[in-house]
């Protein structure tokens, strides 16, 4: 594994797992959201993003986490291992309720700078709707080739599991 996507609904570890990804391998993290957003939860323009995320995707080695479906094809095509935190929406709407309570009005490490921890209606009904408006998209997209390993997981068992066994040299 040399570079590696993680994918999934929001609260369900994808920053996390990168970082512990990370203190596995010595890969590189690129959060997503890092690049995406500035201060006040303003967006970058589409082109500044994509040129920021082409020099990332560029490096011989990374784990990049997050969706921006518009850019998914981009990662894909250098990734040699995706992970896919195929969760239930319950799973990750606890996770991202969990998230807030520890980081209400803080901005995590993941997040670009001056991008307090907040959730709104907009926020839920996404995390709600994920699996339904992804789901099927993700299983085509996301197909195994002879270069690209794919790793669904669908809860947290399994992915401490899968996590074990990378400890273990698996």
């Amino acid at each position: 594994m040399e570079r590696i996507m993680i994918v999934g609904n929001g609260g369900t570890g994808k920053s996390t797992l990168a970082v512990r990804l990370s203190e596995l391998t010595g890969l590189p993290v690129v959060h997503l959201d890092r690049l995406f957003w500035r201060p006040g939860w303003k967006s970058v323009e589409s082109a500044e993003f994509d040129r920021l995320l082409a020099e990332e995707v560029a490096r011989e080695r990374w784990i990049i986490d997050g969706n921006y479906n518009r850019t998914m094809e981009t990662r894909l095509a250098r990734a040699d291992t995706v992970v896919w935190l195929d969760f239930p929406r319950v799973v990750a709407l606890w996770g991202v309720l969990r998230r807030n309570r520890a980081w209400n009005g803080r901005t995590r490490p993941d997040m670009g700078d001056g991008c307090p921890e907040k959730i709104d209606a907009e926020f839920l009904r996404w995390i709600w709707g994920f699996n339904r408006n992804n789901r099927a998209r993700y299983r085509t997209l996301f197909q195994p080739t002879p270069t690209r390993r794919l790793v669904v997981l669908r809860n947290r068992r399994e992915l401490k599991k899968w996590l074990d066994g990378l400890e273990n040299g698996g």
